[in-house]
């Protein structure tokens, strides 16, 4: 598992989960069990950029990561390698939201949404510039982004409170409307029983929408502004903010299933989630949470109750992050295989 995390100070942090296995401190004698514990390492910190850092964003099974900035730029990495690849410099704007997607098993595309209400499309190969598509009028910054998983829409929202439709296979916006409130973050989701939703954080509100025609099906009060959520796949969205907790919601009846109250000291900016496809991976169990004062914790989430658990790993970048995202990385030294990541951040 790799973890990407930027932060107001311009860097860009990329981390590994690693098991370390030693012999068990309870064993002894030549029959002694080995132990294991997970650990943070770092793959790399660069100052890739000239301004904060405002989304990123990984793509799953590709090895790819991707930062944005109020540099009105777009920088690549190669986590196996641990390598910054460059940047894309098409942006007119201040980058506000990034997603890789596909219609396949391995991402091909890039979508990078800025403030001038612009979508950029890229070709994850060779990242060549494919089409600019206009979510809003240039006056109207986009302040969230979702793709589909089936690759073929992308819905985004707007700082002046706008909802936009995009046909990413046609390459233009198919439909667009008002909201009573503006929302910082959309992302889409599943519930237990498979329904195609997809849910929209509008300050301390997060609302659960049907996919199909968009009405509301539950409306989740988090006390507090939110600041970043990630859905899974078993029909739970986790949530963090200015609470300060990661907080798990029921999407199908949209109640509190279980939170890790003081999850950290400091706003929660973001969440990630990795689940395994194939099921019955350790990994599948674990979510990563970033705080504005840098640090970063790993979680079980079976250990999750109305308390606050033991984190599984922790690192601390002492920066104020403003942005996490995570996927596999295949490594020969790490147990890494068949995980995915969700990741939606919002900006502060």
């Amino acid at each position: 598992m790799a973890l990407v995390a930027g932060s107001y100070e311009r860097f860009i942090w990329g981390f590994s989960l690693k098991t370390l296995t030693s012999p068990s401190a309870t064993a002894t004698g030549a029959g002694a069990s080995p132990s294991e514990t997970l650990t943070l390492a770092p793959l790399f910190s660069y100052s890739a950029h000239t301004g904060p850092v405002r989304c990123v964003a990984a793509a799953p099974r590709a090895g790819l990561a991707a930062s944005g900035c109020a540099d009105d730029s777009v920088r690549l990495y190669d986590l196996p390698s641990a390598a910054d690849l460059g940047p894309l410099l098409d942006p007119s704007a201040a980058v506000s939201a990034l997603a890789f997607y596909s219609r396949g098993p391995v991402p091909r595309n890039l979508l990078a949404a800025c403030d001038d209400g612009a979508l950029l499309l890229y070709d994850a190969d060779g990242f060549a510039l494919l089409a600019t598509l206009r979510a809003f009028p240039r006056h109207e910054a986009v302040e969230g982004l979702a793709v589909h998983p089936s690759g073929r829409v992308a819905l985004a929202v707007g700082r002046a409170g706008a909802l936009a439709m995009l046909n990413l296979v046609r390459g233009r916006r198919s439909f667009a409307c008002r909201l009573e409130r503006p929302a910082s973050a959309v992302a889409y989701a599943e519930d237990r029983d498979g329904g195609d939703r997809f849910v929209m954080a509008a300050e301390e509100k997060v609302s659960v929408h049907d996919s199909v025609d968009a009405r509301v099906i539950h409306q989740m009060d988090c006390g507090r502004r939110v600041l970043a959520m990630a859905p899974a796949k078993n029909g739970v969205l986790y949530t963090g903010g200015e609470d300060r907790c990661v907080t798990a919601w029921d999407l199908s009846s949209g109640k509190v299933s279980s939170r890790i109250e003081g999850a950290h000291a400091t706003r929660v900016k973001g969440v990630v989630v990795f689940d395994n496809r194939k099921g019955g991976s350790e990994l599948s169990n674990i979510i990563a949470s970033a705080s504005s004062d840098g640090v970063i914790r790993i979680w079980d989430i079976r250990t999750i109750g109305n308390g606050k658990p033991t984190p599984l790993a922790e690192a601390n970048t002492k920066a104020r992050l403003t942005c996490l995202a995570g996927t596999s990385l295949k490594c020969k030294s790490q147990k890494l295989h068949n995980v995915y990541s969700f990741a939606c951040v919002l900006k502060e």
